[in-house]
């Protein structure tokens, strides 16, 4: 039941605005092998705040429609909005927007959306971040935010992913002041590896931190097993399920 009540709490996202709007490509970033960064130049772009996502519309010249949605990576004193899209093999939307657009391209965003899983600085800490694979989009955007605000709130992340490869903002993420930061590699570590090596587990959250009579602000997104997972283990640790504000997202969502 603790674990129902922290996962379902996104039942009825928020919206700005039910309005499209036409983005331009302004530039494009490799992230890592499977995955890059989308610059968009979004004219009348209302601002959000870390954690939203957008919905995006591509329209095909037969007129079919595809849509899926995606974390905003870039913090809300941005100029600029960006996505972080991962290539998903047999996905619809994503191969293409990771193989095939380039800058000056265009199409339709809508947004922000989601009013639950967001973090403001004035909220402060401490912050406890844990993600999945591209999970760390919207996480990395309250990094940011951090980072641009000059927070001293205390925030600590813990990164699952596949191999260090697969990380994404791997350097930005370790330049980044006053953050304790920890890999969770699950399938290939490289030599002399120190982190951990494995997948998450009561250990690591513990290990990790902060401690739940600490009162911290927990913040976990990534696929919905490794979501289900972490919300399970953090309620066991003593996180309070009201303070961990989950995101998930399923197989389908290329």
């Amino acid at each position: 039941m603790e674990r129902a009540a922290v996962l379902e709490r996104l039942a009825t996202p928020l919206r700005a605005a039910v309005v499209w709007r036409l983005a331009t490509v302004r530039a494009v970033r490799a992230e890592t092998p499977g995955a890059r960064t989308l610059v968009l130049d979004v004219p009348e772009w209302p601002g959000h705040v870390a954690g939203q996502h957008v919905d995006v519309r591509l329209t095909a010249e037969d007129g079919y429609v595809a849509e899926r949605s995606y974390s905003i990576a870039s913090p809300p004193e941005a100029a600029d909005v960006e996505l972080t899209i991962e290539r998903i093999d047999d996905g619809e939307v994503s191969p293409y927007l990771t193989d095939d657009v380039r800058a000056g391209d265009q199409f339709e965003v809508r947004g922000p959306v989601g009013g639950h899983f967001t973090w403001r600085v004035e909220q402060g800490g401490p912050l406890l971040l844990v993600a999945g694979g591209s999970g760390l989009v919207p996480l990395m955007a309250m990094l940011r935010h951090r980072a641009a605000q000059r927070s001293d709130a205390e925030a600590r992340v813990l990164v699952s992913a596949r191999r260090i490869e697969d990380v994404l903002y791997r350097d930005e993420l370790q330049r980044l002041a006053g953050v304790q930061l920890s890999f969770a590699l699950t399938r290939e570590q490289p030599p002399g590896w120190t982190g951990f090596g494995r997948r998450i587990d009561a250990a690591m959250i513990e290990a990790v931190g902060p401690r739940p009579e600490d009162r911290p602000r927990v913040f976990v997104c990534g696929p919905t097993a490794f979501v289900e997972r972490a919300a399970d283990l953090l309620v066991a640790a003593g996180h309070d399920p009201r303070a961990i504000r989950a995101e998930r997202f399923g197989p389908t969502g290329g």
